[in-house]
């Protein structure tokens, strides 16, 4: 996967593990997403799934994730020490490889549009993704929790959410949406019943209140275990390390006479922070993290592995894996890889004219982004297409999953045009290349003008016909009858251009 996008969805259930199992497996039915970890507490009554993926396959994961927590989550029966407002309760979308926080604001706004409308939960948006400054802080977003905001809401137009209407679901409350950098989730838990003290060490360590600038804390207690715990998140590990937020609680309960009996993380930790956990207590000299086992061994694999992640397909690998029967690759493929082709044709002529001429070298370089374009959207739409059969298999028992189904269909769907619309965008720009190069030289020594043309015209038409298989499972008119005229008025245009080029060889065949 060239792009990775990690999501880490709290919901509020911590005690029947068959919900959560419930959950991760509809996440996991989601092809090109992969589920990291799943945790539960039952003293908090929640539980958090990670879990990653290409960004478009996590948003249809996390979408069909909240109508999986709408369905078997109530709310009103829920209570336990972590506060809440939702079934799904918060919904973060992290950029890890190939992707920007404005992309994962991108995916949050989409994903919290589409939770308002296909299940009517309401959505805040919050940290990157808020539209307000006092949602930033998911703390000030979910303040009342789940009965203050079914409260408030209604009557107070500051508490509007930023999608769906002004009113909590009945049994799934509201759910808060965002786009974030990594953090870590810690706990510590104490010795101790006494949540007072919990409470104090809390306050003493979190940044609003003085403390550590990248810390938010809580206490609770732990009932079944008869301890208390300094619940955090460091939403900024590097600042504000691991091994530094120990020792202050270990401190800070030492004034109270308390121990610390443990600590755990919740989710996933990055092993940088780890590592610097290490430095610091074993006071390792010439400590680095290429001193770590796996890591050597993870940098040499990769030394010994083509370094290109977009390493082309051979020739033979490629046709003979369009013959195997499969599905993917496809038309789509085979049409993005005729426009590749055309392209190269369009480059070999600018090398063969061997010319100076600085049109001619901005020609090439056009050519040459074009094939590089045309060689992603190859492999780009065989994963388009595996999004929309993993949309078209997703469960559909309940109402509310026919609902998130009908529309994962179509937003996949939509997706999936994108990427033969840019080859048949893509093969009509290498088409009007050929056509300049028509200008330099005899073109009766190029051959390979009028036969890239042919194959950038047969690009076209095959991405049209991807378009058109397509369109019937969108039920939006408009939509469907403009993606259909810009292909048509691409194609038209192409055939222009075709006939000219090929005009033009054979009038100097004659001559």
């Amino acid at each position: 996967m060239n792009k990775i996008v990690e999501c880490i969805p709290n919901f509020s259930e911590g005690r029947d593990a068959s919900v959560v199992k419930a959950i991760a497996s509809a996440i996991a039915s989601v092809p090109n997403v992969v589920v990291l970890d799943r945790t539960m507490d039952s003293d908090h009554h929640r539980s958090v799934i990670t879990f990653a993926g290409e960004p478009e396959a996590v948003l249809e994961a996390a979408v069909l994730a909240a109508a999986r927590a709408v369905e078997l989550i109530d709310l009103n029966l829920h209570t336990g020490e972590h506060p809440r407002m939702g079934a799904m309760d918060v919904l973060p979308f992290v950029p890890i490889k190939g992707v920007t926080m404005t992309d994962c604001v991108a995916l949050a706004r989409r994903a919290g549009e589409r939770i308002a409308r296909e299940l009517r939960v309401p959505v805040y948006l919050y940290e990157h993704a808020a539209t307000r400054p006092d949602r930033i802080d998911l703390a000030n977003v979910r303040r009342g929790e789940f009965e203050g905001l079914r409260a408030n809401v209604a009557v107070n137009p500051e508490s509007a959410p930023d999608f769906g209407e002004a009113k909590v679901h009945p049994t799934a409350g509201a759910v808060a949406v965002g786009a974030r950098a990594p953090l870590i989730a810690y706990n510590i838990n104490l010795a101790t019943e006494d949540l007072t003290i919990a409470k104090k060490i809390a306050r003493a360590i979190r940044g609003r209140d003085g403390g550590l600038r990248y810390v938010k804390a809580l206490g609770f207690e732990l009932a079944a275990r008869n301890q208390v715990q300094v619940s955090m998140n460091l939403v900024n590990y590097e600042a504000t390390p691991l091994f530094r937020v120990f020792e202050m609680v270990k401190r800070e309960a030492d004034r109270y006479g308390v121990r610390i009996v443990g600590s755990e993380i919740i989710g996933l930790i990055p092993q940088a922070a780890l590592n610097a956990s290490a430095d610091f207590y074993l006071q390792i000299e010439n400590f680095s993290p290429d001193l770590v086992l796996e890591q050597r061994l993870q940098a040499a694999l990769d030394e010994a592995e083509p370094n290109d992640a977009d390493a082309e397909q051979s020739v033979t690998s490629f046709v003979d894996e369009v013959a195997a029967g499969s599905e993917t690759p496809g038309s789509g493929s085979v049409a993005a890889l005729t426009g590749v082709l055309a392209a190269s044709l369009g480059a070999m002529v600018c090398k063969l004219v061997n010319s100076d001429d600085p049109e001619i070298e901005e020609i090439l370089a056009e050519l040459e982004e074009l094939r590089a374009d045309l060689r992603v959207a190859v492999a780009e739409d065989a994963e388009s297409f595996a999004r929309v059969l993993g949309a078209q298999a997703l469960p559909e028992t309940t109402e509310a999953e026919q609902f998130a189904r009908q529309n994962a269909i179509e937003e996949t769907t939509k997706g999936a045009l994108a990427v033969p619309l840019r080859v048949a965008e893509a093969s009509l720009q290498a088409m009007e290349l050929l056509s300049e190069l028509t200008e330099f030289g005899d073109a009766r020594m190029f051959p390979e003008l009028p036969a890239g043309a042919q194959l950038a015209l047969a690009a076209m038409r095959g991405a049209y016909y991807n378009v058109c298989a397509n369109l019937d499972a969108i039920g939006d008119a408009e939509f469907t009858q403009a993606r259909r005229g810009e292909v048509e008025d691409m194609i038209a245009r192409g055939q222009e251009l075709a006939d000219e080029i090929e005009g033009s060889f054979l009038r100097q065949q004659l001559l």
